[in-house]
């Protein structure tokens, strides 16, 4: 196991280093109309033939890269050009990246493979295929080489962007022989690089964009412009499954600027205008009846009621079970219990939802930001009336995501709008507002944890009893089991790279009483782990300090079948100083998780002074990941996931009233701050043979490590998120 401190700071590459190897190439939309709106320096690489799918390499010996997944802050351009390029063995200050579309996928049977960009799936589930692309492409380029010279490939050997014939010295350079590469056979099969040859993969590329973010020269969904380009702002019915009943364009038809006003679907009226505020203004002033329907009477109150119920109902469906929980518990010596609860969040992302459509009968083209380019198409094609073969979806880069752009109820909304404006490039872009209130939240639950410990401490039975939303059900009720949602049980599964439990609990019951309501659940970066995490580690700091024990000893006992996930806990451990005193008036909280494939934990140092508030002064964190790409990315991801989570434990709530989201922009959905965020110091710890995820498994330690560190301070367990409004003064 190789442990990359990534803290330190030799390894950080310098601000000069990061723009000198920083790429200038994306190109999206090659035919299509304002296509040049979208070029970002490079010509297109249609125009130059391809030696595969993944890899076209030009006369100047640039080496472009196509990418399936999605970029949006995570870094997966740059950690998936590296994965190619250690088998292409080319010169990476030569390298830029591409967007293919889905059309041009769907036209090729899926050649790129699946586009979607969540769940941490962007490296670990295309990491194979992506490397065959680039070996396959250097198998080719030295069969092309050993062509000219009329030599033997064995005698051939590639490196930099050059192949070289060893007898004799000669070479050639990637591009002097791309287009003779592209018409030699495509190898059968290819032997990829032993884990101890490489030298791309493990390192700390500087990313491939951050020369265009700090120019500005990346283009983002809503910076969008094309000729003849009309605006459209939105509103939708503020209480999820209401309609329109009316309307009255006449007040506002001769406003500056208004083009058009407009129903989209059954739930949305729309004003298309010259420019977005001039479309704002108007629909402001737009009279509007609505049909509310009978969501109308649902409060927060009303589904908080809903899910107590659920904690105690008979039926729920089961997820781990081990032994007989209940008649252990029943029978010990002592039974601990608690009940936790975890609120609606919103993704909110910094750019709200928007999508720029041309709608012809006959033609339907999107430009849009999303985390999942195939499901894009469908919806589009679905929404315009058309065959998908006759639509096309051309990607931008994200500003954020967070899962919420893995759905696409706006994109459908844009494309309805466009159809009524043929002709004419559309863009759709919604207000602060409406991303707030008509966003797709982090399920609601609630937790009922009982246990049992015997007459030395130990943990004989464990009962978690989830009330609360599916995911699946709304998103993708076939996915469901026997109407068992799996999702639910994420870091509480028996097995799987999912989520496996990391405790061997002698007697152990795992169930989920549903309990949905109109507010639509989606996934929200880490899923259902946040709040799981939150609930076992928390309650297993709960359950230690009822038998008297050390939280970290305690939690060895129960892991000794679950060795990766001790290693991360050790490791955070350690480099918090467990065994020592922490600082005079600090203290420390430590929790574990394994999901997306990747084990977790984290190590809190906290203080609470006299008056309640809280300063979180540093987080350990340790991550093994079985492959780290690319380690300083993982630390840039570990600390972004531990501003987002962070974030919702203090501050992210979504309430309910007469129906309707209550928080309507940043003024009552608050964010962290600067100076409440703590140092983040990160352990990346690759242990080998498996491939996780970095994204979505870091954020869900955080919160429960600062939430036990704060059960340390004042002596007072926090088991309702958000703290915002909890009393932290010492009980």
């Amino acid at each position: 196991m190789t442990l990359h401190d990534v803290t330190s700071p030799a390894t950080r590459p310098s601000r000069r280093t990061l723009l000198k190897g920083a790429a200038a190439g994306l190109v999206v939309g090659f035919h299509l109309p304002a296509a040049k709106a979208l070029a970002q320096g490079a010509a297109p690489a249609a125009a130059v033939p391809e030696i595969n799918a993944w890899v076209v390499i030009r006369p100047d010996d640039t080496v472009v890269l196509r990418m399936a997944r999605s970029e949006m802050g995570q870094g997966t351009r740059t950690g998936l050009a590296q994965l190619i390029a250690e088998e292409l063995h080319c010169d990476w200050s030569k390298i830029v990246t591409e967007y293919v579309t889905p059309g041009q996928s769907l036209a090729r049977n899926r050649a790129w493979g699946n586009f979607q960009t969540a769940g941490s799936q962007g490296i670990r589930q295309s990491q194979d295929y992506v490397r065959r692309g680039g070996a396959t492409a250097r198998v080719m380029l030295i069969n092309a080489a050993a062509a000219q010279w009329q030599a033997t490939p064995e005698h051939c050997v590639a490196k930099e962007g050059v192949v070289t014939h060893r007898p004799t010295g000669r070479t050639l350079r990637y591009g002097q022989i791309a287009e003779a590469a592209s018409k030699q056979l495509v190898p059968q099969t290819v032997a990829l690089k032993d884990p101890s040859a490489w030298t791309v993969i493990g390192t700390s590329k500087p990313r491939l964009d951050t020369a265009d973010k700090t120019t500005g020269k990346l283009i983002y969904g809503s910076d969008l412009k094309m000729p003849g380009m009309l605006l459209a702002a939105v509103q939708q019915c503020p209480v999820f499954g209401g309609k329109v009943k009316s309307f009255d364009a006449s007040k506002v038809k001769d406003m500056p600027g208004v083009r058009h006003v407009l129903q989209a679907g059954d739930n949305t009226v729309c004003v298309v205008g010259d420019t977005w505020w001039q479309a704002k203004t108007a629909l402001d002033a737009l009279p509007v009846e609505w049909d509310y329907g009978p969501n109308r009477n649902v409060s927060s109150e009303t589904i908080a009621a809903m899910l107590r119920e659920g904690l105690t109902a008979s039926e729920a469906f089961v997820g781990n079970t081990q032994g007989d929980a209940k008649a252990a518990i029943a029978g010990a010596a002592r039974k601990v219990e608690a009940t936790y609860g975890y609120p609606f969040q919103n993704h909110a992302p910094m750019e709200p939802m928007n999508a720029t459509v041309v709608w012809t009968p006959t033609r339907c083209d999107v430009w849009c930001p999303t985390q999942n380019g195939e499901a894009a198409l469908a919806a589009a094609a679905a929404a315009a009336g058309l065959p998908q073969t006759a639509c096309e979806v051309h990607r931008v880069d994200l500003g954020g995501g967070f899962g919420r752009r893995t759905t696409h109820d706006w994109l459908t909304q844009a494309v309805l709008i466009a159809k009524q404006v043929p002709g004419v490039p559309i863009k759709m872009l919604w207000s602060r507002e409406e991303d707030m209130v008509q966003g797709r939240y982090h399920p609601v639950t609630m937790c009922k944890m009982t246990a049992g410990l015997d007459a030395q401490g130990n943990l004989t039975g464990l009962h978690v009893r989830i009330s609360g939303q599916s995911i699946l059900s709304y998103v993708f009720p076939n996915a469901l089991q026997n109407g068992r949602d799996p999702v639910t049980f994420q870091g509480l599964n028996p097995t799987g790279a999912e989520g496996q439990f990391g405790y061997t609990i002698p007697n152990l019951l795992v169930d989920h009483a549903m309990r949905n309501t109109h507010v639509p659940p989606h996934f929200w970066r880490g899923v259902n782990h946040n709040q799981n995490a939150i609930y076992v580690e928390c309650f297993m700091d709960e359950l230690a300090h009822a038998a008297g024990q050390d939280p970290l000893a305690f939690r060895r006992k129960l892991m000794a079948n679950h060795p990766k996930h001790l290693a991360v806990l050790n490791a955070v451990a350690e480099r918090i100083g467990w065994d020592k005193p922490a600082p005079a008036g600090v203290f420390r909280g430590l929790a574990q998780q394994m999901g997306f494939g990747s084990y977790v934990a984290a190590a809190a140092e906290v203080s609470v002074d006299a008056a309640g508030k809280l300063k979180m002064h540093r987080i350990v964190a340790a991550t093994d990941c079985g492959v780290a790409v690319n380690p300083r990315q993982i630390e840039m991801q570990v600390e972004g996931s531990f501003s987002y989570g962070l974030s919702a434990l203090l501050h992210g709530e979504c309430t309910v009233k007469d129906g309707a989201i209550v928080e309507t922009n940043f003024d009552t959905y608050n964010v962290l701050r600067i100076d409440e965020m703590p140092k983040v110091e990160t352990i990346v710890m690759p242990s080998g043979g498996f491939w996780g995820g970095v994204g979505e498994p870091t954020i869900m330690v955080a919160a429960p490590a600062v939430l036990n560190a704060i059960f340390a301070a004042t002596g007072k367990r926090i088991r309702q998120v958000p703290i915002k409004d909890q009393d932290l003064k010492r009980a």
